[in-house]
């Protein structure tokens, strides 16, 4: 087993490494000049020339690559070329609320979708069945900015002076805020990584008001979180209710759940003892790559919700050709993604033993 998870950490290595290359490269290749995004269109060549040399841009750009690998080292990932701010504090302001939006979405779509796919499988072919494969068709059909304006458009102007209404955009209810847990705490001489630990947590706005007891802001932030979740999670929902259905579908031909059931146990107990665990395996593959999807689909969900996430300030960045941002952004959401999927392959080995015998 120990051989096992040593080899995924080790081939987590080039896999960061070329990510990093990548998104550097591409973000120097593609057509744009930031010294325009920055200066403006009037800016002379004798400008746009100092403003490179400043900024580094003219050397090549493998030297550029190995600076920005050292300042990385150094947890440094540079400075705003549009904004003169630190990306780091930037990032810190911003990935909270797209890590909440996506972890909403993912306990959205995996609990519904996992219950919905096993509903499925043990009424195959009944009209629960069709009805529930015929609904995840149709979620895997729809786009989430359509989905997004659509439950915004039902749940607050149809549903407007119901108690069914939903705020349709922003994190919190005007009038409500919450303090810095810095301040909160009195943790204001942190710095370095302990200090960027409690901003991003002070930032984290459920969090923050789930461990300082103010549960007036924590309700209201959580009911800002469901149009965006919903819409967020439909189509990954969709997906493992699909894959849950057909694995478990899979499982319960086999001939030991004949023999469970020969025994007289319970359809319950059969189910989810004896053939879920077998059946886990491709469903917790689906989840794990669905955490791509879910990031994605947050960037464009915050643009529908108004919320101040990832997606405003990379396509700030992207239309500004603002470097650092750009890479900074791409690289943490794919180590995200990368480091998702090393925790799939760890839950490989205590659902299948088998695993640890390779």
């Amino acid at each position: 087993m120990y051989q096992f998870l040593f080899r995924r950490l080790i081939l987590l290595l080039p896999v960061i490494f070329g990510i990093t290359f990548v998104t550097f490269a591409l973000a120097r290749i593609l057509p744009g000049d930031p010294c325009f995004a920055v200066l403006g269109e009037k800016a002379t060549p004798e400008q746009c020339n100092a403003f490179r040399e400043r900024e580094g841009l003219n050397d090549p750009i493998l030297v550029q690559f190995a600076r920005y690998l050292g300042d990385i080292a150094r947890g440094n990932f540079g400075e705003s070329l549009k904004d003169s701010r630190s990306v780091t504090q930037i990032m810190l302001e911003r990935l909270p609320m797209t890590l909440e939006v996506t972890l909403g979405a993912m306990l959205f779509s995996t609990i519904f979708g996992v219950l919905l796919g096993v509903i499925s499988a043990v009424r195959r072919n009944t009209a629960v069945d069709v009805s529930t494969m015929i609904g995840a068709n149709i979620g895997v059909s729809m786009p989430v900015f359509w989905l997004g304006l659509m439950l915004a458009y039902l749940f607050a102007i149809l549903l407007k002076d119901t108690p069914f209404w939903i705020p349709p955009s922003g994190r919190l209810s005007s009038g409500l805020s919450i303090p810095p847990l810095a301040e909160t705490y009195n943790l204001q001489n942190l710095s370095g990584l302990w200090g960027a630990i409690v901003t991003f947590a002070s930032n984290t706005v459920t969090f923050n008001a789930l461990i300082t007891g103010n549960y007036e802001v924590l309700r209201d932030a959580l009911w800002h979180l469901i149009l965006p979740c919903v819409a967020v999670g439909t189509i990954p929902l969709s997906i493992i209710a699909r894959m849950t259905r057909s694995s478990l579908l899979e499982v319960l031909g086999l001939d030991y759940i004949r023999t469970a059931r020969a025994k007289g146990l319970r359809e319950r107990v059969v189910v989810f003892k004896h053939a879920m665990r077998n059946a886990m395996l491709p469903i917790v593959t689906v989840i794990g790559l669905s955490v791509g999807g879910l990031m994605s689909g947050a960037v464009l969900t915050e643009t529908v919700f108004a919320l101040p996430g990832v997606g405003t300030q990379l396509v700030s960045a992207i239309l500004s050709r603002d470097y650092a941002v750009v890479q900074a952004f791409t690289v943490v959401i794919a180590l995200i993604f990368v480091f998702v999927n090393l925790i799939v392959d760890f839950s490989y080995v205590f659902l299948d033993p088998r695993v640890r015998l390779q």
